[in-house]
């Protein structure tokens, strides 16, 4: 290991360590279904201050602060970048009220808490609590992603994330701006408030520019396609340190606009530079979290009174976050159980840490020797949320009904003889179960069998306003269209995970110029068997069954006995479908359910309990 003092990492060394660490985080976070966020913070102070391994400031130096900086003008970029006004529609009563009167009542009621429960003067009490309006998008978006909301409380609790996020760095620049004026000789209350506006005006011109001028060039192919992320990299780094030089901390607020100007341009490319942003974004907050744990300072920590830490953060919590959500909301029409878990629901995160020390840095050196807790008091009060709610998030969600099924369902697209069994199958076994087809008439079996059914094409803008995706962790592309088929998988895939995505057997082809590439597309899906060949099945009696296995009941005794059924998939005990073909080894338990496609012979198992028709 390269070492350039004596225990210190090399930069490459240090900054390697903190991306296996981060991503590492989340692999096993994903693995032990567990918050990505936690794992990181622990590894964070694991490797910082409690082993020494890693010193942020020692092992990279200067560029630690500017390193962060970026990062979050970053996230906050393509936070900003997912802000489409059209999903917008079921929240933006809720979103309006959070930002207009959420954020000045939320600055109020935390410099409450800060005052009469940390015990800080007022003046770094209003610095502070307006930094505290921020809930944190890198924290939201890992959570949501692993609670499975609903749409509207998970949109509500998105927007209101991102764009406060600016204007709470921004409140914390008026605040201080006006402590500055007080104490400071020779700064009049005209001169602050004329920088403060000419910064935010700056600032917001500059993010609206930014954002057309980038929408305009890739719409009119000024720019080539394999330059399209590079150009917009530059340009937001550019956005972000000009309007920051004009006035710190406004650099956020104009890559923010900027990143929901091109997320409304309706540009071609979009779907592509969103995840190729969403990539990074999931690297930075990782390096991000890791790098500020790391940093933590356990001697600033024990200069807290710990009674008075408890007390603030229970205010926060408990009343200063609650109260602020019941108020804006009164009145707007959304459900309580929606305005409850937005109310309990505010981690914070990077964002809030890395512009408190700023702060707390700036108002000790006018003199107020208090500021030296607000560092310490933010990282107590990101971990603390960032735990709670990491842990309780998706079970007080379901308690209040506002999650996805417990099961995980199945997306059936398109409508035919052989999905409309399949969906059946699927429903008798307490599976959630949809079928979309764009054309109303192809339906017409699934809704006689009580199937929940969408009239409309899967990738339209009307089917993500009206389904709830979060329902489903299982996609099956069945249309008579292969083309259509491979489309559907290739766009959804990212959103399932490919290894949820399946297409059945494209129809052999003799022309080249009819074969699409092995590349797109879905995992094939059951038997070797085309559209046309499984209509036909089920034309000819062909019926899904499901075969509980048990002990005495096995694997090789189903085989055995139904050498000529097609093996489809298997329900786990916790009643999860996984697809399979029809000749891949399988571990069976005592609680797996086949579920197959068998021919019309009119026999029966050796053991009748065990093979329930379905």
């Amino acid at each position: 290991m390269a070492t350039g003092t004596e225990g210190a990492l090399s930069p490459v060394t240090a900054i390697a360590l903190v991306g296996a660490l981060g991503v590492g985080s989340q692999w096993l976070a994903w693995r032990l279904r567990m918050p990505a966020i936690v794992l990181m913070l622990v590894a964070g102070i694991l490797i910082g201050p409690v082993l020494g391994i890693f010193d942020p400031i020692r092992d990279i130096g200067p560029l630690t602060g500017p390193m962060i900086s970026i990062a979050v003008a970053i996230i906050l970029f393509e936070g900003g970048l997912t802000l489409n006004f059209h999903a917008l529609r079921d929240a933006a009563v809720g979103v309006k009220r959070l930002v207009f009167i959420g954020a000045p009542l939320g600055w109020l009621t935390s410099a409450l808490a800060l005052r009469y429960g940390a015990g800080l003067s007022w003046e770094s009490a209003a610095v502070f609590g307006g930094i505290m309006i921020v809930t944190g998008p890198t924290v939201i978006a890992p959570l949501l992603r692993s609670a499975r909301l609903s749409r509207r409380p998970a949109a509500l609790l998105q927007w209101e994330a991102i764009v406060n996020d600016p204007i709470g760095a921004l409140a914390a620049v008026l605040a201080f701006s006006v402590v500055s004026v007080l104490t400071v000789a020779g700064t009049t209350p005209q001169e602050a408030t004329m920088e403060l506006v000419i910064g935010i005006a700056f600032a917001s011109f500059l993010g609206t520019a930014a954002g057309f001028g980038i929408a305009r060039s890739f719409k009119n192919a000024l720019v080539p396609e394999y330059m399209k992320v590079p150009v917009l990299f530059t340009v937001l780094l550019a956005a972000f340190a000009l309007s920051d030089a004009v006035l710190h901390e406004s650099g956020l607020l104009a890559v923010t606009i900027m990143g929901i100007v091109i997320a409304n341009a309706n540009l071609p490319s979009y779907t592509e530079l969103l995840r190729f942003k969403e990539h990074a974004t999931v690297l930075l907050v990782s390096g991000v979290f890791i790098l500020l744990a790391a940093n933590l300072d356990f001697a600033a920590l024990a200069k807290l009174n710990l009674w008075q830490a408890v007390l603030f953060v229970a205010l926060v919590v408990l009343v200063a976050r609650p109260v602020t959500v019941f108020i804006s909301l009164l009145g707007s029409g959304l459900p309580w159980r929606e305005q409850v878990l937005i109310a309990f629901t505010g981690p914070r995160g990077v964002v809030l840490i890395a512009v408190a020390g700023l702060f707390g840095d700036r108002l000790n050196a006018l003199g107020f020797e208090d500021a030296a807790l607000i560092g310490p008091l933010a990282f107590v009060l990101v971990a603390v949320t960032v735990v709670l709610h990491g842990f309780t998030l998706a079970p007080f969600a379901r308690f209040l009904g506002l999650t996805g099924a417990s099961t995980p369902g199945v997306i059936l697209i398109g409508g035919s003889k052989f999905t409309t069994g399949l969906a059946e199958a699927l429903k008798k076994a307490d599976i959630p179960v949809l079928m979309t087809d764009p054309n109303f008439g192809h339906l017409r079996g699934a809704r006689a069998a009580g199937i929940s059914t969408f009239s409309g094409d899967i990738l339209s803008e009307a089917a993500e306003h009206r389904l709830e995706f979060i329902n489903y962790g299982t996609l099956v592309c069945a249309t008579d269209n292969d083309a259509y088929n491979t489309l559907v998988a290739t766009d959804l895939a990212p959103e399932y995970g490919r290894e949820n995505v399946f297409q059945i057997t494209r129809e052999k082809s003799d022309s080249a110029r009819h074969q699409l590439p092995t590349t797109l597309g879905g995992r094939d899906l059951g038997p070797d068997l085309g559209f046309t060949d499984l209509e036909q099945l089920i034309r000819e009696g062909w019926t899904f069954r499901i075969t509980p296995l048990s002990d005495e009941f096995t694997l090789d005794h189903w085989r055995s006995q139904r050498p000529d059924s097609y093996l489809m998939g298997t329900i786990g005990d916790s009643g999860t479908i996984k697809f399979v073909k029809s000749d891949a080894e399988i571990k069976a338990g005592s609680a797996l359910r086949l579920l197959s496609l068998r021919p019309p012979d009119g026999t029966t198992d050796a053991q009748p309990p065990a093979d329930a028709a379905s």
